[in-house]
């Protein structure tokens, strides 16, 4: 199968998927052209999740990634961030929900639905 536009970044800096834009460098994000306003973990969290689209992440191999190896919270610190960061990308009208949880495993970004 050949991967659409929408299913791949685009490029290092920018990365689309369907309704939503991610510019690094800026650390802008857009869903169906409006800003959205991350926390500095949450951009950092939607960023790796979408590093790799469909890559089930482990809490811990978030944590690691996102917070350090030297962090000393615990699973419960991802699943919260996980929470408001949907509510922020997936709230927007007719937004699809990126942000996918596998059930004993962790997290994974979809591409399913989209454009």
């Amino acid at each position: 199968a050949i991967a659409s536009a929408a299913s791949a970044p685009t490029s290092i800096e920018e990365r689309h998927f369907g309704k939503l834009s991610i510019n690094i460098p800026n650390r802008r994000v857009e869903v169906n052209g409006q800003r959205v306003n991350l926390t500095v973990k949450e951009f950092d969290l939607l960023v790796t999740l979408t590093w790799a689209p469909e890559r089930v992440f482990t809490r811990e191999a978030l944590l690691n990634q996102v917070w350090g190896y030297t962090y000393l919270g615990d699973g419960r610190t991802v699943d919260v961030h996980i929470g408001t960061l949907r509510k922020k990308i997936e709230s927007i009208a007719d937004a699809p929900h990126y942000i996918k949880t596998v059930w004993g495993v962790g997290y994974k970004f979809s591409l399913e639905g989209q454009e």
